[in-house]
């Protein structure tokens, strides 16, 4: 692990196999972590990961995210428990609430007061899967549940069963920040500049944080990256394939938030683009990525470019990944 600074990466395909081809590829390159996104019809990532458990050696998972409305907490529980029978302290749980359209729109649930459903939630897996146990009425969720066996299993567990799973949420702006802050074991933030995470992510994490009389949890930061000096060709890339997030509302507030008034009707500028990815020669990429621990962040949660006309770049860029997570 580089110095201060663990790197994953964005394993990305449609099926499973794809999927678990990409997490062996990424622990062989020797990046830290693997992460998967999920929602909709996209593959369970906890039942990709609890086959990935059985052909690699080292990598760490991460789900970023597992959407908390359409699933209660302990079923995610249930999931997750397996990996980490499989693979014991290999999992980061990230969860968190998406956007209204999606869940509105594709599951018909009511999307309210996101933010204190993501409190509840949180409890509920912390509480269960860290101290084996949960008795939870809130405003939102209840949960009643251990993680005992059932009493006709053939032998029972000397001691309570927990976990070493660590839970986190995604976050976008202050408010979200702060209750990783007070709740989480991390915050993940996705397509957010490095100067707004050290501007205003770091300290609402260290202000929830000081209210709940905790250390800073871990900030995980989604930086999308690529090994290339051809600037025109990243910034293709980059329209592409990122574009289209300040359509969405929250994205579009925190890319105001960040400084960028454009958003505001769901522009992706050429000055946003240059905000967030990281380009260049494999020593300007690696000086980057070493820099980011002086901005607070904890994890680089990276997703890499595709490139129209130069397939090698992404090689290019998850070797090196590889080796800066194997730096001293």
């Amino acid at each position: 692990m580089l110095k201060d600074l663990t790197i994953g990466s964005h394993v990305l395909a449609f099926d499973a196999r794809s999927l678990i081809d990409g997490i062996v590829a990424a622990d062989r390159a020797g990046l830290n972590t693997a992460w998967l996104v999920s929602g909709g019809t996209s593959a369970d990532p906890l039942a990709v990961f609890a086959v990935a458990a059985g052909e690699t050696e080292q990598i760490g998972f991460g789900t970023s995210i597992i959407p908390t409305f359409p699933r209660h907490p302990l079923a995610v529980v249930q999931g997750a428990l397996v990996v980490e029978q499989l693979a014991p302290g290999r999992l980061k749980l990230g969860v968190g609430p998406s956007h209204k359209p999606g869940i509105e729109g594709m599951y018909g649930f009511e999307f309210t007061r996101p933010l204190q459903h993501l409190r509840e939630y949180l409890t509920i897996l912390k509480a269960t899967l860290q101290e084996g146990s949960v008795s939870f009425h809130g405003e939102r969720l209840h949960a009643e549940a251990s993680l005992q066996p059932p009493p006709m299993a053939p032998t029972q567990p000397q001691q309570p069963v927990t976990t070493q799973v660590k839970v986190m949420a995604s976050a976008l702006r202050p408010n979200a920040y702060r209750l990783c802050g007070e709740v989480a074991d991390g915050a993940i933030s996705w397509v957010s500049p490095l100067h707004h995470l050290e501007r205003v992510a770091v300290p609402a994490l260290e202000e929830g944080a000081r209210k709940a009389g905790r250390e800073r949890p871990a900030l995980v930061s989604h930086v999308p990256v690529v090994v290339s000096e051809d600037a025109e060709a990243v910034w293709a890339a980059s329209q592409a394939q990122l574009g289209f997030y300040p359509n969405a509302p929250y994205y579009s507030a925190m890319w105001q938030d960040a400084g960028f008034p454009e958003a505001a009707d769901g522009t992706f500028s050429r000055a946003m683009s240059d905000a967030l990815v990281i380009q260049g020669s494999e020593q300007e990429v690696a000086e980057r990525i070493r820099g980011l621990p002086s901005a607070g962040v904890n994890e680089m949660l990276a997703g890499v470019l595709n490139l129209e006309g130069d397939p090698s770049a992404a090689d290019r860029t998850i070797e090196l990944l590889g080796a800066l997570a194997q730096e001293q």
